[in-house]
């Protein structure tokens, strides 16, 4: 198979094309396929960690958020729900060498089988061209996915602006209650409009926790 429109997607041209292939190469066409020929699931597993840690470094270096909140932030960005709708951007899934019988099975759309695929890829891109090149090929979908998740999670600013529609109403937020130990706090947090409450929230910040809080306030009023 020629793969260079692949690696125009991918935005790097490889100077050893078996580990590309190899990257997308399925354990059930492996398995039909003549003895020797290599799967994805040992790129899988070095592609997992490439991934966390330009994930990882990205969040440490561009913000400023507890270890609980970049914990969480970066399981959100590596799950396989994220990385199947990234592999699903540059169709991936076309790409895979698949078993007669995954092929039927519909593997070519199955999260699993592509969001694995996803990891190999960066695993092959990594050690043909190193990390700047897994890097680049990463980030894009990362702060294309925060910037999606910052524009639907800011409940508090879209609570704000209606609420201001009306000058003479006022929202505060009040810090409920808060337990665990530093690394691991848990806060409970309440909106107010005027003297009413209109939402309750919970969360591992108190940003967090206001944001849920909006969150249910909107609700409330039908938002």
């Amino acid at each position: 198979m020629e793969y260079e429109a692949l690696e125009r997607t991918l935005g790097h041209t490889f100077h050893d094309r078996t580990l590309l292939e190899t990257a997308l190469t399925h354990t059930s066409f492996a398995n039909e396929a003549r003895h020797g020929t290599k799967h994805n699931e040992r790129l899988e597993f070095l592609g997992d960690s490439v991934l966390s840690i330009v994930v990882a470094e990205y969040l440490f270096t561009h913000s400023s958020l507890p270890e609980g909140d970049l914990t969480r932030m970066r399981a959100s960005l590596v799950c396989e729900a994220a990385l199947f709708g990234f592999a699903q951007k540059i169709g991936l899934g076309q790409w895979l060498r698949l078993g007669h019988g995954e092929e039927l099975g519909g593997g070519r759309t199955r999260p699993s089988v592509v969001s694995d695929a996803f990891e190999a890829v960066i695993a092959a891109l990594y050690l043909d061209g190193g990390i700047e090149a897994a890097r680049a090929f990463i980030l894009p979908f990362v702060t294309s996915a925060l910037t999606k998740q910052s524009a639907e999670e800011d409940y508090k600013t879209k609570l704000q602006e209606i609420v201001q529609q009306n000058p003479s109403e006022r929202l505060r937020y009040v810090v409920a209650g808060q337990s665990g130990p530093d690394h691991d706090k848990h806060f409970s947090v309440e909106v107010y409009l005027n003297s009413n409450c209109i939402g309750r929230g919970e969360g591992h910040s108190k940003k967090q926790a206001e944001q849920a809080a909006a969150k249910e306030a909107l609700a409330l009023m039908g938002y």
